[in-house]
């Protein structure tokens, strides 16, 4: 889901409490707060080589003792509004950071109305090799990987 995707989720419902599902269908403490909406950019060399870059808006939560809280769609509306310089144009896709006994990062794979509340699902995040064509073992005789 993108920038521009979550905005327009929020926007459709600002009065609604927000829920945010793990990968398995359970919620996460519904007195969550989103305490950084942030552009957060990686760059780095593939094991081929290659200089890529990476760059997301990352939503960092934070639970905290203040269990009558409730961010609403409304509320994340006025954070990204005060995140647009940082963010700039582009339409990045959206990350969640959340620590249980480590500090995770999820992407933000839909959100949309439910009933009495919108739901932001999360979806997982993989690693991979950016490199196959010159990592994979390709059965020629000689060939070397570089991982």
């Amino acid at each position: 889901m993108t920038v521009s995707q979550l905005k327009a989720a929020l926007a459709a419902a600002p009065e609604l409490p927000i829920t945010v599902l793990w990968t398995d269908g359970e919620a996460i403490e519904p007195h969550f707060h989103v305490t950084e909406v942030g552009r957060v950019q990686k760059d780095f060399v593939d094991c081929g080589g290659t200089v890529r870059r990476l760059v997301t808006c990352l939503l960092q939560t934070w639970v905290g003792d203040d269990v009558d809280h409730r961010i609403t769609g409304g509320k994340l509306l006025k954070a990204f509004a005060h995140a647009a310089p940082v963010l700039g144009n582009e339409d990045l896709p959206v990350e969640l950071e959340y620590e249980t006994c480590n500090v995770v990062q999820l992407v933000v794979a839909s959100a949309e109305r439910q009933g009495d509340q919108l739901v932001l699902q999360l979806g997982s995040k993989h690693t991979d090799c950016l490199a196959k064509e010159l990592c994979l073992p390709s059965g020629k005789a000689g060939s070397q990987g570089c991982c």
